[in-house]
């Protein structure tokens, strides 16, 4: 939790981003993602100076189990002083305790937004899924968080001035915003409607432009002009090579098929999920990912 101190810009996160949106469809199958098509509104997470600080944080909890589809899961809810935003015990269940920073006893408006963080664990701890490292495990956590529906509260409690800055959760805050903006492209999905912090609204612009260069990377017909002529310079290349390594900045890998003397081939990452998809090199082609079911034109 950033509380008045530096808070980091950018996406320097944004491998493991895209790798917890893979595991997430990996592990919950395309059909079972689909059913959090509907955000965590606004009302249903609100909390005012005047709610009593112990009943609205568990009314909060349960909203958020409720979300999450975890029926038979209860969490105790307490505050103390602590450095970081809050923090669950990751017990058998079905009940777990989850502490809170004292800090948000006076800041009320943003427990939903360190529940959405903590409640994910819980559901990632039952579907048993996570990363190696405390690091890249709390950016897993809040990457699902965010697409399945409650982090576009993590990215609302962003707020930055000359004076003093607040942000939680462990991805940036255009990170936060890129997630966002992935969700947004398959539910067509307008979050920004939701946020109270103007500082989160232009981190959601930025998110969304990186998340639309993920569409207009070459083998893609969606591809720009200086995309599309690198590409077939390192299309010739691989052709004269048969077949080679991906160079840098560039997302597509030639290979050929068979035993090296095949018909030549490209992978590159689905733009909605980041799976790796194989097409033959010959043109025009349709892919289908087999992960996200994304239909794909491809000029390869």
């Amino acid at each position: 939790m950033a509380n008045g101190g530096p808070v980091q810009h950018g996406f320097p996160h944004l491998e493991t981003v895209r790798a917890s949106i893979t595991a997430l469809y990996k592990r919950l199958s395309y059909d079972t993602v689909q059913t959090f098509a509907t955000s965590v509104l606004p009302v249903d997470v609100a909390f005012c100076d005047t709610d009593d600080l112990y009943l609205g944080a568990q009314r909060v909890a349960r909203e958020l189990v409720r979300h999450y589809r975890l029926p038979d899961a209860r969490l105790v809810v307490s505050f103390r002083e602590m450095n970081h935003a809050a923090s669950v015990e990751l017990a058998a269940g079905p009940e777990y305790f989850v502490e809170l920073n004292d800090r948000f006893r006076t800041h009320r408006r943003d427990i939903g937004a360190a529940l959405a963080h903590e409640v994910m664990h819980v559901y990632l701890h039952r579907l048993d899924l996570s990363f190696p490292g405390t690091r890249d495990n709390e950016i897993l956590t809040d990457t699902a968080a965010t697409y399945l529906g409650a982090g576009w509260l993590l990215l609302d409690a962003y707020r930055e001035d000359a004076a003093s800055s607040q942000k939680l959760g462990y991805l940036t805050p255009e990170e936060f915003g890129y997630v966002l903006a992935k969700r947004a492209l398959v539910f067509a999905e307008d979050p920004s409607v939701w946020f109270t912090s103007p500082q989160a609204y232009t981190a959601y612009v930025k998110g969304m432009a990186e998340a639309r260069r993920d569409e207009q990377q070459p083998p893609l017909t969606a591809a720009g002009w200086a995309g599309r002529r690198r590409y077939a310079r390192d299309r010739r290349h691989a052709q004269d090579q048969h077949g080679v390594g991906p160079g840098p900045g560039v997302p597509y890998v030639f290979t050929p098929d068979g035993h090296g003397r095949g018909p030549l081939r490209v992978s590159f990452p689905c733009p909605t999920c980041q799976q790796r998809i194989r097409v033959p090199v010959r043109g025009r082609v349709r892919a289908r990912c087999g992960l996200c079911r994304t239909v794909l034109e491809c000029d390869t």
